[in-house]
């Protein structure tokens, strides 16, 4: 993986990148299996500084009929039940993400105190891919950014999409509202 490639809006470290790369591509695999259990087709991680797993959970909306239940936003939900607070920031967490967040997944991110995000696939592929709206999310890094939050992207792209295509290809549910 190439750092030119990298969507960022603070500088990474090719050590910061691998342990990224390897993280995500997990994710991607993992979801391959999840998604033939029901899940939808984006998986999140949380982990601390130190390496450790804290949260793990994947998209759940059409599986719970809850509009809400995006990946990034169960994994907060099961950290916050895990630490006991809903201000992540004192634990210096990072989220891991299949894809790019949405819109609503920004707002959850951005209050819950994750200081880090790392995603695969960009939201324009994701939305080309799945059709699914990603929101209208004007100058997100740089307003992350103001807020001390640091987001690296488009890490492993590649097979994210191979996995969102797989997903489309075998009639799996896209939910978006009936406007």
């Amino acid at each position: 993986m190439m750092l030119s490639n990298i969507i960022a809006n603070e500088p990474i470290n090719p050590a910061q990148l691998r342990q990224a790369a390897q993280i995500i591509l997990a994710l991607q695999e993992e979801l391959k299996t999840r998604i033939v259990k029901g899940s939808g087709p984006f998986l999140a991680a949380i982990y601390d500084e130190k390496g450790n797993l804290i949260a793990k959970a994947a998209n759940s909306v059409v599986h719970e009929n809850c509009s809400h239940c995006h990946a990034e936003m169960n994994a907060i939900r099961l950290a916050e039940e895990k630490l006991h607070t809903y201000d992540l920031a004192p634990h210096r967490l990072a989220l891991y993400v299949t894809t790019e967040p949405c819109l609503m997944c920004l707002g959850g991110i951005m209050w819950s105190g994750i200081r880090q995000i790392y995603y695969g696939v960009p939201s324009k592929r994701v939305e080309e891919i799945t059709g699914f709206d990603e929101g209208f999310k004007p100058n997100w890094q740089d307003e992350f950014k103001k807020r001390g939050i640091t987001v690296y992207g488009n890490i492993e792209p590649q097979v994210g999409e191979e996995v969102l295509a797989a997903y489309v290809a075998k009639g799996h549910k896209i939910y978006r509202p009936s406007r």
